[in-house]
């Protein structure tokens, strides 16, 4: 594995500036000059791409405030690099650093369609819509030539099996074929996640997603597919990205979205330190003000982690942020988000000891 970046320096197409310390680490390292000798500061940082070998690959959880009781992550770590994913801090369970790290030290899980396949044939499994991509992005840029996402896509494809999507890129335009013939029989739904409509805000909140422009064309193009799609404005960013929350909704109706939700930014474990370099590096006249509106809405904390509150905070801005969405919501006639989970699980098949045939190319 690549050596890792000590110091802080802001990276083209990275979103995090520094490597923090993970939560599970005895030892800290900090860069110091001596006069002596110093590496050289480099212009770049190489990616490293290992196999996941799990055992197992669904995830389940009782969270009372997520909607979907089973996932699948593809990937661990992600190149997109937004600077407020809410997964970072997950990499300290590696021993890894939630910042840089978590952008360039990538895993992908190692013969998914196969675990897939073996967990869904199982005696006891209960079919239940799974959601995927949730922790990490499951069409990030790695996607493209792994296709880890698709052969799971396949499998569930297959096997009449009901999936979410949640994802910033347009690569989930690559399995329409897929996505159609799930569509077909109320077995998914796709949320765009859109934060900004600004493209200087996105390049250096979100630097290798894709353009709002276009993930407004990728809802349009689902949409016209006939694949039930939503927005998610998340996460909503105090001071840099709250007042764009109307401009968006509309957009994304306007492409042809048909349901919506957000999310006030969290800021979970290591995650505070990466956020709070980010607006030091890019909005440091902002800075103070944008984690004053963050601490009113988490009780005078930067992040409340209790079920009910760390969606979307309390307090008078958290409301406030509430009772826009909700008009806004209404005036556009868009649904809940919730309702992408009512998808029919009627029609699972297992794929059966020898494993489902391929129908469908890869």
């Amino acid at each position: 594995m690549a050596r890792r970046f000590i110091g802080h320096q802001v990276f083209k197409g990275r979103g995090a500036g520094s490597n923090p310390t993970n939560r599970f680490d005895s030892l800290m390292v900090e860069q110091i000059d001596d006069g002596w000798y110093r590496d050289e500061t480099p212009d770049s940082l190489a990616e490293t791409v290992l196999p996941d070998r799990a055992r197992g690959i669904l995830s389940t959880n009782d969270s009372p405030d997520v909607g979907f009781e089973q996932s699948i992550n593809p990937y661990r770590g992600c190149s997109h690099g937004c600077v407020y994913c809410f997964a970072r801090p997950s990499h300290a369970f590696l021993g890894l650093s939630p910042g840089l790290d978590f952008e360039t030290k990538l895993f992908y899980k190692a013969d998914a369609a196969k675990i897939l396949e073996a967990e869904l044939n199982k005696p006891t499994y209960i079919c239940k819509p799974i959601a995927l991509g949730i922790n990490t992005d499951g069409y990030q840029p790695l996607e493209k030539k792994l296709e880890v996402t698709r052969s799971i896509l396949a499998v569930l494809a297959r096997c009449r099996h009901p999936v979410t999507i949640v994802t910033k890129s347009a690569l989930v335009l690559r399995d329409l074929d897929l996505l159609t013939d799930l569509a077909g029989d109320r077995l998914v739904s796709v949320m765009l996640s859109i934060t900004s409509l600004t493209d200087e805000i996105k390049r250096t909140l979100e630097p290798r997603t894709a353009s709002p422009r276009a993930r407004l064309r990728v809802v349009q193009e689902l949409a016209l597919a006939g694949i039930p799609v939503g927005v998610l404005v998340a996460p909503v960013i105090p001071a840099i990205t709250d007042h764009e929350l109307e401009d968006i909704l509309s957009a994304a109706v306007d492409a042809g979205a048909t349901s919506a939700g957000y999310v006030l930014l969290r800021l979970p474990h290591e995650l505070k330190i990466i956020f709070r370099e980010w607006l030091q590096d890019h909005y440091p006249e902002r800075a103070a003000h944008v984690m004053s509106l963050i601490n009113q809405a988490r009780g005078g904390k930067d992040y409340d982690s209790r079920f009910g509150q760390r969606m979307r905070g309390t307090g008078p801005y958290a409301e406030l942020l509430r009772a826009r969405f909700d008009l806004a919501k209404r005036k556009l006639g868009l649904q809940s988000t919730d309702e992408r989970y009512d998808l029919d699980t009627s029609k699972f098949r297992p794929p059966g000891p020898g494993g489902p045939q391929l129908a469908l190319d890869l």
